[in-house]
């Protein structure tokens, strides 16, 4: 019965196409002056909370998405970042701080720059950032891959 299994295994292994998916890259901000030293990209900025369902459904079928990882590893310089991230962050040479809003929320000083739309944060977020530390845009919905990839590709053509 082992040596059937192992044969029905082998057989499948040989024969059915087997589909390699590629992982989506991720930076932190940390890594963006060496990172823009080696080659200038536009950074993508997906702003997310650990609690929204929306982030993680993001998270889970978009960034997932063949096109999208792709399209982000050869374009892009991809950061994802915790709206309620608790620790400093040095960016375009200025120190970003969490800021408490309560015994148990609060939001990083930097989502406040990135995120915030007609004076409100919501997430997800995506931002897009030039080389020059610019936002060039700024969509607070959730977005699929088809969405996410026309979206990147009218960036690149802007550039």
């Amino acid at each position: 019965m082992k040596s059937i299994l192992l044969i029905i295994t082998l057989f499948l292994s040989v024969f059915l196409p087997v589909k390699s998916y590629s992982q989506l890259s991720t930076y932190s901000f940390a890594e963006l002056d060496s990172l823009q030293n080696y080659t200038k990209k536009n950074i993508v900025v997906f702003i997310y909370t650990e609690w929204c369902k929306y982030c993680r459904i993001m998270k889970n079928t978009t960034f997932q998405d063949e096109k999208i990882v792709k399209l982000l590893n050869d374009k892009f310089w991809f950061i994802s970042l915790d709206g309620e991230y608790k620790r400093e962050i040095l960016f375009n040479s200025r120190i970003f701080k969490y800021k408490p809003k309560g015994n148990s929320s609060g939001t990083h000083e930097l989502v406040e720059q990135l995120a915030k739309i007609d004076g409100k944060i919501s997430y997800p977020t995506l931002c897009v950032v030039n080389p020059n530390n610019e936002i060039l845009f700024q969509f607070d919905e959730s977005l699929n891959a088809n969405e996410l990839f026309v979206i990147l590709q009218e960036v690149l053509k802007n550039r």
